[in-house]
């Protein structure tokens, strides 16, 4: 893995494709384990997450459904502070098993003003996959119930994360050399 250039910045090498493989497998055994004998519903935040979600739904051998929803809170490298919804949840989840499935947790804005929306639909219960945390952008805490890993507060992009449109299909992850 070498130093790459996306758009007018460079990323250096973070996390292998490797590391990313095996943790994915690590949270879908613990998904499997925990959800034996139910049939949870998957929501899957875009665009960030689509990779994610796919590498660990095929790693799934519980019955599930998943459907995605789009919500967007980055311009550039940084967050806008705003949520816009793009696309939403058009699945009934009262009385279902939900889990939600994010790329990235950082300032946790994107499921601070989601969640109460959830919670209103009444879902039996609720938990929270996250491939990365950035503990130290946290504004809004979120309890997060799988985690692959937790991160310094950088930029970082591949595996589904862009920068400005480019780099969500980078197998590796890469972060910003500052």
């Amino acid at each position: 893995m070498a130093t790459i250039r996306v758009h007018d910045k460079l990323f250096e090498p973070y996390l292998s494709h490797h590391a990313i493989a095996e943790k994915v497998k690590t949270i879908a055994h613990q998904i499997n384990t925990d959800y034996k004998d139910r049939k949870p519903l998957f929501i899957a935040i875009l665009n960030g997450s689509f990779i994610f979600a796919a590498d660990l739904f095929k790693q799934l051998s519980i019955e599930a459904e998943i459907c995605f929803i789009k919500l967007a809170s980055y311009k550039g490298t940084k967050s806008s502070g705003q949520v816009i919804t793009a696309i939403g949840l058009d699945t009934d989840v009262i009385g279902r098993d939900i889990i939600i499935l994010e790329d990235i947790i950082d300032t946790g804005k994107t499921l601070h003003e989601f969640l109460p929306q959830l919670h209103h639909q009444q879902p039996a219960s609720l938990r929270i996959v996250a491939l990365l945390h950035k503990p130290g952008s946290s504004i809004h805490p979120v309890h997060i119930d799988y985690l692959g890993f937790s991160i310094p507060n950088k930029f970082v992009l591949g595996y589904g994360l862009d920068y400005n449109g480019l780099g969500r299909n980078i197998d590796e992850i890469y972060k910003l050399v500052e």
